[in-house]
């Protein structure tokens, strides 16, 4: 089973919220998911990511691969130290 790391939206129209899990590459963006990690409010101007990055790291030397968006925002938030 391949295991990817991606975003799962959810929230209303215009208003999105997405949530980052570990799924099976061949399940939908909004389908079933193995486990929750962290969240993604665009919206929100302060505090708007959050991610455990020990359950990232467990499952990418699981085999998982993050998706570009994921790795993008982890980027920025390792980056990102106060």
């Amino acid at each position: 089973m391949a295991t990817v790391i991606r975003l799962k939206r959810m929230g209303s129209n215009k208003k999105p919220f997405f949530r980052i899990v570990v799924t099976d590459k061949s399940s939908p963006r909004d389908g079933r998911f193995i486990e929750e990690l962290g969240y993604y409010a665009p919206l929100k101007k302060d505090d708007n990511f959050s991610v455990d990055m020990e359950r990232v790291s467990y499952w990418v030397s699981k085999g998982a691969v993050p998706s570009e968006t994921v790795q993008n925002l982890m980027k920025s938030k390792s980056g990102k130290k106060k």
